[in-house]
């Protein structure tokens, strides 16, 4: 019950401020790792550890995703496989339209800075994101 409380109190938090969907689009391009998901009924998972991280790349209205490994050397292990998808801005916010030949699906951009992205899926999981920084050993 109280992980329900926190999921509405961050996500009241995120909505009662009025930000410009527009500038969000300035930082979704890089190397994001998941670093927690709340699903929709409030349970949190942690993630300490990601084996791939995602990797955006946005230019004007038109996006990519791609998972990648990154790797000890510092170079990554790229996934042949990309998602690719169009930026539009509804109902005051960010929405990122996917298609493939196999499925559509849209998410929205809940909140994005330098340090964090936001993203909610049609589940309504919110996905918290932070920028990918070499291991050091």
């Amino acid at each position: 019950m109280t992980k329900k409380i926190i999921y509405l109190f961050v996500f009241s938090l995120i909505s009662c401020s009025k930000p410009n969907p527009e500038e969000y689009k300035k930082y979704i391009n890089g190397y994001w790792e998941i670093e927690k998901v709340i699903t929709s009924d409030g349970i949190e998972k942690q993630y300490n550890f990601n084996q791939s991280i995602d990797y955006l790349q946005v230019k004007d209205k038109k996006g990519i995703r791609k998972k990648v490994q990154p790797q000890l050397n510092g170079s990554f292990i790229t996934t042949k496989d990309r998602e690719i998808f169009t930026l539009k801005i509804e109902n005051d916010s960010l929405r990122m339209y996917y298609v493939t030949p196999l499925s559509k699906w849209k998410e929205t951009v809940i909140s994005a800075k330098e340090k964090q992205l936001i993203i909610k899926n049609e589940a309504g999981n919110l996905y918290f994101y932070k920028p990918y920084t070499k291991i050091e050993l």
